[in-house]
């Protein structure tokens, strides 16, 4: 027996080191990606701040945001998606242990040749454990553990776009709400004109077409004003079912726009990569895919299993377990796969194949994350701009509208002027307030794309982007 074991002694070797050559396949060049130093319109190098909630000096957003975290349907649905990845790691992991098992059996049987009876009773202790010498099982929970920190990392990148959906649609409620005062404003203004103009016309001083004009624009507004209303109800009701409660449509949000002209700190392209929640899930999937493909490739290799058992048989239950009586038995045996059809060597080369496809996913998700955050600058910088030529545009409107007004009552100008020069008033309006909720949106989602923590970080240190 020593003499076999010492002839297959090499060929066991060489099998130990070719499965424990299967060292990561993940491409080297993914840890260090070539990134610029800066971002392209930024040369700001402060890293980026975290808590950026607190900054919205708001009770009411504040305690929606807690109610979303607690009560929102979709965000529970992806913690007990987390616990279910908890579970299957510690699935995973019980399988690098040894398994006992006990079982217990008790019977009675007839013999009708002889009319007799027999009682039978056992109980057997039963143990099994695979020796992981390729290193398959250890493998197997890799990948177990990569996609749980995977779904953690989702997790928390979920519950970022949360709270950034809370936001964001209650600054919407209070954009609808803004216009539809606008908007009623510009139908009490229009029925003030309307009512001088129809006097106006009783006296003789101004036309049919004039009167029929302003009834038309009156008309409009208020049309305007009913739409608006509907689309604040709307909005309303999404903000209500972000919270988990029933869309009535009567929450109430009375806050204003604040304009945002300060500069926020977006730290190093570099720090994004450790810093973003989608990314590091995104890694994490990638190693998970890499631990995959060495499972598979471990597979083809022979399967050793140490079992033993101790137990016990006897008619009467009492005498169950007497030491004198006590059986053992000792087994080791080795399983190697021979012939699948190449079944085996076709799973390795497809786990090959899809860690090369989440390689390209890791940096489609990587690039498109630089993407977000370019383009979230170069906006911020454009409705900046906006804004203040915007609001010498505002400012210009009124005054001609009050000019064309007077001048028309004076007989200068016709109606169709001053119909040009209140919708330009009305419209620059109108665009200020949209461009204002425009600048906290993109703000609220550059905060997002630089991976910034609504509160504090709540997600592990940060893992090193090596393969391992």
């Amino acid at each position: 027996m020593t003499r076999r074991f010492r002839q297959l002694l090499p060929l066991l070797s060489s099998l130990f080191l070719l499965a424990c050559s299967n060292t990561s396949q993940v491409d080297k060049n993914l840890t260090k990606p070539t990134l610029p130093e800066n971002w392209q319109e930024s040369q700001q190098v402060l890293s980026v701040e975290n808590n950026w909630l607190s900054q919205l000096d708001n009770p009411q957003v504040q305690q929606l945001v807690t109610k979303a975290l607690a009560a929102n349907h979709q965000f529970t649905m992806q913690a007990y998606a987390l616990e279910i990845a908890e579970q299957q790691l510690i699935v995973s992991g019980s399988q690098l242990w040894p398994e006992l098992d006990f079982s217990f059996r008790s019977g009675r049987n007839k013999d009708n040749q002889t009319v007799s009876y027999a009682n039978s009773n056992s109980v057997n202790l039963n143990l099994s454990y695979e020796i992981d010498i390729w290193g398959k099982l250890s493998a197997a929970d890799q990948v177990s553990n990569y996609n749980y920190l995977a779904q953690k990392a989702s997790f928390e990148q979920y519950k970022q776009q949360l709270v950034v959906n809370v936001v964001t649609t209650w600054f919407r409620v209070i954009e609808a709400d803004k216009l539809l005062k606008l908007y009623r404003n510009r139908v009490i203004n229009t029925q003030q004109n309307l009512a001088i103009i129809e006097a106006g016309y009783h006296s003789g001083l101004t036309a049919a077409l004039d009167v029929y004009l302003t009834r038309n624009d009156l008309n409009t507004e208020l049309t305007r004003v009913s739409e608006q209303s509907t689309e604040k109800t709307k909005l309303i009701r999404q903000l209500e079912r972000l919270i988990g409660e029933y869309p009535k449509g009567e929450l109430l949000v009375n806050a204003n726009l604040p304009l945002l002209t300060n500069d926020i700190p977006v730290g190093l392209p570099s720090e994004l990569i450790s810093r973003k929640p989608e990314l590091k899930a995104s890694w994490y999937q990638l190693l998970s895919q890499d631990a995959s493909l060495a499972y598979a490739h471990k597979q083809r290799f022979p399967s050793i299993v140490l079992s033993g058992s101790v137990g016990d048989s006897a008619a009467d239950v009492g005498d169950l377990l007497s030491g004198s009586s006590l059986a053992w038995s000792l087994l080791g045996s080795i399983s190697a796969p021979i012939f699948n059809a190449g079944r085996l060597e076709a799973n390795e080369e497809k786990a090959r194949i899809e860690l090369k496809q989440g390689e390209q996913l890791y940096l489609d998700t990587l690039y498109e994350a630089f993407s977000d955050v370019e383009n979230a600058i170069t906006t911020e910088k454009s409705l900046k701009l906006s804004y203040y030529t915007m609001l010498a545009a505002q400012e210009n409107a009124q005054i001609a509208s009050t000019l064309s007004f007077e001048q028309y009552q004076s007989g200068l100008v016709s109606y169709t002027t001053v119909l040009d020069a209140q919708n330009r008033s009305f419209e620059a309006q109108t665009t200020l307030i949209k461009i204002k909720n425009q600048l906290i949106a993109n703000r609220i989602h550059l905060h997002l794309s630089l991976g910034g923590d609504f509160t504090t970080p709540s997600l592990a240190p940060s893992p090193t982007l090596k393969a391992e």
